[in-house]
């Protein structure tokens, strides 16, 4: 097949040229490490500014494919490629840029991380594999391709938290992200078995076709078989009841795989979970007007208030930071599970475009967040609140940009997130569903309550005699402050991104 690009005759793959990018920039980086296979200066170097270079090309080549309209009823229209296998859309591509920037900035801060540290190669390889995966989420349009991205992205990511083997935290937390990733997996792809069984098909339009016959498809199955999928999609989101892994595994991690987790990943799986529901089940859950076979959902809005209620009450009792940010995350999942939850709103494209929107402002600010917990860690600061008392003293540009992230994922009107979060609380008046509205106010205030504690230490309480900052790592504090700087302009920016959020969104019901 052949599309029209920037009025070039091109064949259709040039479409997942983002996802080939990152895909040929895990194989440079095997190259790279046999050629020079010792960690050192010179290779950690090297394997930062290539991994940067790859998920930067990936991020800007999806940009410009979002300006050009491939993907979209403007430009090129859906690109089907593999039989429907994959689709190149508005949606996917919304979804690239997150990762790709998200994998860039933490590339980028991973090269002063990494100091010292064995198996440089195999860190970066790991995390751009993964990217890769996320990427591929992005576009899978089968539940089977849906089932084998994410495991390409899974997998690596069980590594890169046990990535510090001398630390039991570390490794501790990487168990307990296989063995719930296990367990997840298992309950994802027997729920696909049971959609299989009552549709016949894998390829989503081929289930929303199928089971568009109504009285020959057996209710039963069908909906044990969505729960089941929508409970395996929890787990890469951090939804409860799948988030027990997240604080274990974010805390135990390196922190810019924290980042790359609770950001590039949490999107990924938020990705998924819409075109699966989206494109597969509209008709079963009612969307489309008639009576719902299987009340799908009634069943994402009960997970959205306890998902955002679990995470910020218990984010709220944390005594050490990066627990706190973790189950912060749990809570921003409940946020973005308003997209799916909220979908009876007169406007679909507009609920789901928000939620989209939350999660690219979202991507930067806790990608920031979590990147300046290594920049305390690399300067041996203690994990709790108390430890960073008075550190502005030593570092006030970093902790201007901490206070930025904190105070955007709370929703005060200084970065990004105070817009999203307006237009997800539009979006639940929109649908009348005033629980979600109710529950999105009630936990942001709350969430504002332990995110101030952060910057009452950091500005106000007094530092600690032994508190001295006496390095400034480059590549780390870059990536702060480029994190802080687009948090910060995506708050006058945000009008001009979000329409082609609620194009890609809008797309997926016509």
């Amino acid at each position: 097949m052949v599309v029209d690009i920037a009025g070039f005759q091109v064949a259709d793959w040039v479409a997942l040229v983002p996802s080939l990018i990152l895909g040929v920039t895990a194989m440079l980086l095997f190259i790279v490490d046999s050629i020079e296979p010792r960690p050192g200066t010179s290779s950690n170097t090297v394997l930062a500014g290539l991994s940067t270079l790859g998920a930067l090309g990936a991020f800007l080549v999806a940009g410009y494919f979002l300006v050009l309209g491939v993907g979209q009823p403007r430009g090129t229209g859906a690109v089907d490629l593999f039989n429907g296998q994959l689709v190149v859309d508005g949606m996917s591509l919304f979804f690239v840029v997150i990762v790709g920037s998200v994998t860039a900035l933490v590339t980028l801060a991973s090269y002063d991380y990494l100091e010292g540290q064995e198996y440089q190669a195999e860190y970066y390889g790991l995390v751009i594999m993964a990217a890769t995966g996320m990427s591929l989420m992005a576009s899978a349009n089968s539940l089977a391709t849906i089932f084998v991205s994410l495991e390409l992205s899974s997998l690596p990511s069980y590594a890169l938290v046990a990535f510090l083997k001398k630390n039991r935290g570390s490794v501790e937390g990487g168990l307990k992200y296989l063995l719930v990733g296990a367990l997840s997996s298992s309950v994802l792809v027997y729920g696909i078995s049971l959609v299989y069984a009552a549709s016949g098909s894998l390829q989503l339009n081929a289930v929303a076709d199928a089971l568009a016959g109504g009285s020959s498809v057996p209710v039963g199955i069908l909906g044990v078989g969505i729960i089941m999928v929508l409970l395996g999609f929890a787990f890469k989101t951090a939804s409860v009841p799948f988030h027990f892994w997240a604080p274990e595994a974010y805390e135990g991690a390196p922190a810019p795989v924290s980042a790359f987790l609770s950001s590039a990943s949490k999107a990924a799986g938020f990705v998924v979970a819409f075109r699966v529901f989206l494109t597969a089940f509209p008709e079963v859950g009612g969307l489309a007007g008639g009576d719902p076979m299987v009340d799908w959902v009634t069943a994402v809005t009960v997970l959205a208030v306890v998902t955002m209620t679990v995470g910020n009450f218990a984010a709220a009792t944390q005594e050490k930071v990066k627990r706190m940010l973790a189950y912060s995350s749990v809570g921003h999942a409940g946020y973005a599970l308003i997209g799916l939850a909220a979908l009876n709103a007169p406007d679909q494209g507009f609920v789901l475009g928000a939620s989209m929107m939350h999660l690219l402002v979202y991507g930067f600010m806790n990608t920031g967040a979590f990147l300046f917990i290594a920049l305390t860690e690399h300067w041996g600061i203690g994990r709790t609140f108390q430890d960073f008392n008075g550190l502005s003293t030593q570092a006030p540009l970093a902790c201007a940009a901490m206070t930025v992230f904190l105070f955007s994922l709370a929703g005060l009107p200084i970065g990004g997130g105070f817009i999203s979060k307006l237009y997800l609380l539009a979006a639940t008046a929109q649908a009348g569903s005033w629980l979600l509205g109710a529950a999105l106010i009630v936990n942001s205030a709350l969430s504002l309550f332990y995110y101030s504690r952060v910057v009452k230490a950091m500005w106000i309480e007094d530092p600690s005699a032994d508190l001295e900052v006496d390095s400034y790592p480059s590549s780390l504090y870059a990536a702060v402050v480029i994190a802080a700087f687009v948090t910060f302009a995506l708050l006058p920016a945000f009008g001009l991104l979000s329409p082609s959020a609620f194009d890609a969104a809008s797309v997926l019901f016509g």
